[in-house]
Parts: structure tokens; sequence; C-alpha cells
């Protein structure tokens, strides 16, 4: 099986971590493996590679996104050019992870893809694909997605748009762009976006649920003393708290909001921070830039007495999965499908902007046995959340999709 996959960032972020090591895994198989990808967030690969656009194109279409609502409308001709490219190799399988991102044009990819008629996997990592404007919709508590977008709520949020509101004809747009796909089977990583889409305009599609992975080699209980030592954390309660990009909507504010209510015996640490973001941190706050350094983070997940994702909007955050991989209890808002990942062993659930509950579960887990909590994190990590594990279920399903035997679950 040749297999081609096609993401906005390569083995970097979640999303292109999660291509290459797809890729890798069907190599493991014997099978070929290409990955197309944005210039913008690029990192090593094993698998083939395939650079769509430059950095001019990216900031043209970015610019048609800010100004016009035009988002997943650029990257024209660079979009042409890859499915020149996907032509010659010619894939018995096109994987697919966002198309937004600022590097294809959806409408030409998704013309060629009904022309092809190839097997084609479309993984939602969130609710863009079936909405007018956002990625997602529960931070402002709309539905308008169900029936037809307009006067868009989260029109500033990403992929953000500074004037024009094109909700209502993007919304019309996609529904007619991303259906009519003969042989394509949707996969989203949590139920609760399963349960969205089985109420969208996407209704029609097969669609499987696959968890996102983690690498259980890397992140595992390891040795903390070094990593508290270089932080100067000390034998204080160390909360964790860890994200691509900090901000409201990902849990910044809530952190501040709780280091008012902890004694000193608690430090909280953050890591994913910009420059301006850590100079602003009270005291019982430390951070750091976002590390690609996964021996450090694996590191800090372990020396951390509880991890603390008190997340707006989230889908399956592999943070959780990396917490639960080195031993870590795991504590979450009831966003998205976050709280999917723990169960009554592993963590707890807090209901969102509920700062008072998150110290209240704090103290419950760090009360209580370190390490019947350490066991049984990892213990889950390795049952449920083994990167090959998932990964493999991803070939199963193009293997299954080649071979003509694919359904609805």
């Amino acid at each position: 099986m040749k297999l081609l996959q096609v993401s906005s960032t390569l083995n970097t972020s979640a999303i292109g971590r999660i291509a290459e090591e797809i890729g890798q895994m069907a190599m493991k198989r014997g099978h070929e493996s290409y990955v197309a990808y944005s210039d913008i967030g690029a990192g090593g690969s094993k698998s083939k590679i395939l650079k769509v656009g430059n950095k001019l194109d990216f900031y043209t279409h970015a610019f048609k996104t800010r100004v016009f609502d035009l988002h997943g409308y650029g990257s024209k001709s660079f979009t042409k050019k890859l499915i020149r490219e996907i032509e010659r190799i010619n894939p018995d399988v096109i994987g697919i992870h966002n198309v937004h991102g600022y590097y294809l044009n959806m409408q030409i990819l998704f013309d060629y893809l009904k022309a092809a008629n190839k097997p084609v996997v479309y993984t939602l990592h969130d609710c863009w694909s079936f909405t007018g404007h956002c990625s997602y919709f529960d931070f402002v508590d709309c539905d308008r997605w169900k029936t037809g977008c307009f006067d868009c709520p989260s029109k500033k949020a990403y992929p953000a748009s500074w004037f024009i509101d094109r909700s209502k004809q993007n919304f019309a747009e996609k529904r007619m762009i991303f259906n009519g796909v003969e042989n394509l089977t949707l996969v989203t990583p949590s139920d609760w976006l399963a349960k969205l889409v089985s109420q969208s305009f996407l209704s029609g599609y097969p669609l499987k649920v696959i968890n996102n992975g983690v690498n259980t080699d890397v992140f595992r209980p390891v040795i903390q003393s070094g990593v508290r030592k270089k932080y100067g954390i000390g034998d204080k309660k160390m909360i964790l708290g860890v994200a691509y990009i900090w901000s409201h909507r990902k849990g910044l504010d809530e952190f501040i909001k709780l280091s008012r209510l902890l004694t000193s015996e608690y430090l909280i640490f953050l890591v994913g921070l910009k420059a301006e973001q850590i100079s602003q941190l009270p005291d019982n706050c430390r951070g750091i830039a976002r590390t690609e350094n996964v021996e450090e983070l694996a590191g800090l997940y372990s020396a951390a007495d509880v991890f603390v994702n008190p997340t707006w909007q989230d889908n399956f955050p592999t943070t959780n999965l990396e917490a639960l991989a080195c031993g870590t209890p795991v504590i979450t808002y009831n966003t998205g499908g976050s709280p999917e990942a723990i169960d009554q062993d592993t963590g707890l659930v807090v209901d969102k902007g509920d700062v008072e509950g998150l110290k209240r579960a704090i103290e419950q887990i760090v009360n209580s046995d370190r390490e019947d909590y350490r066991k049984a994190c990892r213990e889950r990590a390795l049952n449920f959340y083994k990167k090959e594990d998932r990964n493999a279920d991803y070939i199963d399903l193009y293997e299954k999709m080649l071979a003509g035997k694919t359904g609805r679950n």
C-alpha cells in the first residue's frame, strides 16, 4: 500500500506528530509513506515528504482570512501543484489531517478527491470542517452550526477575521465542498467530537473514533530530582500545566486565579508560555517556553504531583495522555473530549470555570496515595493510549478501505 497523508505541520505539534507516527507505522508494516505538509512548522520525517507552499503564500492566505474571512480559499497555485504531485505518486490511500492552516485551497483539493475516487480518511481534529468559521463553538455556547451559521460570535477566534463575517456563505459552501467524496471515512479522536459530527452536515459519511496515542517509551515515570533542582521547585507540591499556545481559552487565566487560592506549599509550573506571559506570572507560578525536548518534558510530568488542564475548548488533548503515561493524575475541566482520557482512578473532572473546584480536586489528589495514582495512570496509558496501538488502528482502517470493507461503526 502506498499512503499519502496531508498535514498542516510535519512532525511538530500534536497533529504533525500524529501524521509522522502513522507514517512510521505504515512503513513498519511494509507500506510506503508520504507526508505533504505546510512549509510553516516543519520538523524531520522518516516518510518521503512534499512541501506545500512557502512563507509568502502562508501570509497571503492569512491576509485573506483576517480581512475577508476566506480561510481555506487561498493557496490555489500550491494546491494545484500538490495535486500534480499526488497524481505523480498515485497513492492507494489518502489520509487528511487539518485542511485549515493557511496552506490549502479546500475547493480545489476536494474537487480532486471527488474525481480521483481513491479511499480517503479525513481526521477531524476540531470542529472547523462543519462550521462557517470557528474551530470550536462551545466557548460561546453556539449551535448555529447545526442548521446554518450566521453572525458568528467567534469571528475573531481562530481562524480570526478582523472585519468581514462570511460565516453564512462559508457554511453553505463547506457543506457543498466537503460532501460528495464517494469513498471517504471520517475519524475523530474523541466520542465528544463524533457526536457533534453526527449532528452536522457531514453525518452521511462513515465515522470511526480513534483516540490519540502517546509514546509510552518516552513519556514514562522518570527520576525527577534533576528537573526539580533545575527549576528551583524543591519540595513544593508541583501543579503542572502544558499547552502548545497559552491563552484564556486554554486556561491561563484559570491558573492565575488558582494561584491566589493556594497556600505557600504549592507551586504552579507552566510549559509553553511566551516571554511576556512568563514575566507577568504571580510569585507562586513559574513557566518556560514550549520545548521540543520530550525527555525533559517527561521529567516535568513525572516531577509534578498533579497535572491540571483547565481548558475551555478542546478535542482529545494529548497533554492528558502524556501526563498519564508519566504516572501523573489529571484534573481537567469538563470540556470536549478531555474528560474521556481519565477514570475515577486516574484523575478528576471539574465544571468549567470552577476554580474553587480545581483547588479542592488538587488537594484531594495531593493528599491521596501518590503511588496508587502513579500505577493506575501508567496502566491506563499502556492499556488505551499507546501510540503503536492507535496508529495501528489507522493502518487497519486504510487497509480495510483499500479492500472495500469499511462501514459506519
